[in-house]
């Protein structure tokens, strides 16, 4: 069967490794997985890192990649996702998509698998789910520490798409997990309970000043995303007291390394001296997407591709 990419635990914790080593690799030590074959890549939200990162992993693979508008597929105005994905995968080896609702990806999925065309559906940003800054996000890690096992991630903000990804990698890579969210904006119990199958345990707290304590790392995200604008006022003044800023890291490790996946808003999630200072990796982080993505298609797409995709 096709394997998709809808969330990083559709990875086993092996197969994230694998691909973490697939993305150390220098573009040239990489197989072009996707040499003259053509890769859709479906925007229905805007990007900077996503497009840029996601265009230069498929060139770097030896692909072409396509970049198309939701506008002009008209995702389920135009044509039903189940349509779209599978004229898609006429033209395509590889359909890589940025979604407002999940269920899209979901539904784009389970027509290609019903068509038996295999081709693999790969999540580029969804209202649950953001795999592919999770593998960066971790490569980043490594890349500092050498290895993440045994260290402690801190994250200060609203237990989102992001948050939920990176935790699962976390876990899949054996760090330990806090998280610091206002009332309200925390983890939901389904939230937790795949953390837990996934073999951590998530501290809980509202106050950032006890998740940060001694931690390797701070994590921090856009208090207002996408799509929540109208919710900004109320979102602001929740969020009063969770910056990162450096007050909240000389909490930490004295070697603690601070991460946000952009965009970043200085004085709101993250003072300016903190996204500037000598703590912060997170234009190693931004830079890491484009490997994260090259090691995701690599795996999904080479030669020993799981689950016997076929191209």
């Amino acid at each position: 069967m096709t394997r998709h990419l809808l969330d990083i635990d559709d990875l086993s914790a092996g197969e994230l490794e694998e691909v973490l080593r697939i993305a150390e690799r220098s573009v040239a030590d990489t197989p072009k997985a996707l040499a003259g074959k053509g890769a859709a890549l479906v925007f229905e939200k805007p990007s900077a890192r996503t497009r840029s990162a996601t265009e230069l992993a498929v060139f770097g693979l030896g692909g072409h990649p396509v970049y198309i508008q939701g506008s002009e597929v008209g995702i389920d105005s135009r044509e039903t996702a189940e349509d779209v994905a599978r004229t898609l995968a006429c033209y395509h080896s590889v359909i890589c998509a940025r979604v407002v609702d999940h269920r899209t990806l979901v539904r784009m999925a389970a027509a290609i698998d019903t068509a038996g065309v295999g081709v693999p559906v790969v999540n580029l940003l969804s209202d649950l789910a953001h795999p592919g800054q999770a593998v960066a996000d971790v490569l980043t890690m490594r890349q500092r520490w050498g290895a993440t096992r045994g260290r402690t991630l801190a994250y200060v903000g609203d237990a989102n798409n992001v948050w939920r990804s990176l935790a699962a990698a976390c876990a899949m890579s054996g760090m330990s997990l806090r998280l610091a969210a206002p009332e309200g904006y925390g983890p939901s119990p389904a939230d937790l309970d795949r953390i837990a199958r996934l073999g951590a345990v998530v501290e809980v707290t509202t106050d950032p000043a006890e998740a940060a304590a001694g931690a390797d790392a701070l994590y921090t995200d856009v208090w207002v995303s996408m799509g929540q604008e109208p919710e900004a006022a109320d979102r602001r003044k929740a969020f009063e007291g969770f910056t990162v800023d450096e007050p909240l890291v000389a909490r930490a490790s004295s070697e603690v390394i601070v991460l946000h996946c952009l965009p970043a808003h200085r004085g709101e999630e993250i003072s300016a001296g903190v996204l500037e200072g000598p703590h912060s990796v997170v234009w190693s982080q931004a830079a890491n997407r484009m490997h994260a993505m090259r090691g995701l298609l690599a795996w999904l797409l080479g030669d020993d591709a799981p689950g016997g995709v076929v191209l």
